[in-house]
């Protein structure tokens, strides 16, 4: 399929972004940690004809720039920087589409831009509640004191996943971080930077609910059954407080949950297609 690629810049900070599709509707994708945007080509592919598509690169992965060091993105700057792509591409409405660490993306533009906002698509969203492990895998607060020096000396860090995994006080998943996302030192940074830079941008999960049931926006949740880091159990709480939303638990983990989602929309769309 045919993409176009492009660059949006506010104040010094780049987004890159491809755009692909050709259809009516606008969806905006917002990927998770450790990917990019071409993590949804397999998704773009099967909504293209639904759908114009724009993936983007968060700050930190892909060709995305951020110019500020270790300064945490607030929710303002972010607006204005959405703002300002919005009309840039000249788009008046559109549905939201975010995986993991993307779900915060998803939310912050959810809490701003609701007026806009057709339907949401949440894909085990981070933002809303997520299981220690991934809090300390990602975001680790707990290890604040050490963890900047990992970036030049890894040692420290992989003592103590070491140790805890000896005592048997570690999650797999986490054990599996450690050994796929510190490796190098560009990985090291973009962890770091990562929960430094995006750790503001925290949700009421009422209030995120209140805002889809006044403007009646489709919510559409994607969890895996395999999935140890956002769960169901993780999920109840937000979904209690919905009026209507569609939630399907798909045979998958974390890692491969895209590509199941991917799937489901196929079989969705041929069976509509038969009918």
């Amino acid at each position: 399929m045919q993409r176009e690629y492009g660059y949006h810049e506010h104040r010094k900070a780049l987004m890159y972004y491809s755009k692909s599709g050709k259809g009516k509707k606008v969806l905006l994708t917002f990927h998770g940690f450790g990917q990019t945007s071409n993590h949804f080509y397999e998704l773009e592919d099967v909504l293209a004809s639904e759908y114009t598509i724009y993936s983007f690169d968060l700050f930190f992965h892909g060709k995305s720039y951020w110019p500020f060091r270790d300064q945490p993105l607030q929710k303002d700057f972010w607006n204005e920087f959405f703002a300002g792509f919005l009309e840039s591409q000249q788009i008046e409405r559109f549905s939201l589409l975010g995986f993991s660490m993307g779900g915060k993306f998803v939310l912050s533009t959810l809490e701003y831009f609701y007026s806009k906002i057709d339907k949401v698509i949440l894909i085990a969203p981070d933002g809303i509640k997520t299981s220690f492990w991934y809090n300390i895998a990602t975001y680790p607060t707990l290890l604040q004191g050490i963890f900047k020096r990992t970036i030049v000396k890894p040692r420290i860090y992989h003592n103590v996943v070491n140790t805890l995994n000896r005592f048997k006080l570690l999650d797999k998943g986490l054990h599996r971080f450690a050994n796929t996302q510190m490796i190098t030192r560009e990985q090291r940074r973009r962890v770091y930077f990562s929960w430094i830079v995006f750790r503001d941008l925290k949700f009421n999960t009422k209030k995120v609910a209140v805002i889809l049931n006044d403007n009646k926006i489709e919510l559409e949740l994607f969890l895996g059954t395999y999935d140890k880091i956002i769960n169901l159990k993780n999920m109840k709480y937000f979904l209690r407080n919905l009026n209507n939303y569609k939630l399907e638990v798909l045979t998958a983990g974390h890692s491969n949950l895209i590509h199941a989602v991917a799937k489901y929309f196929k079989t969705r769309i041929n069976k509509s297609e038969e009918h």
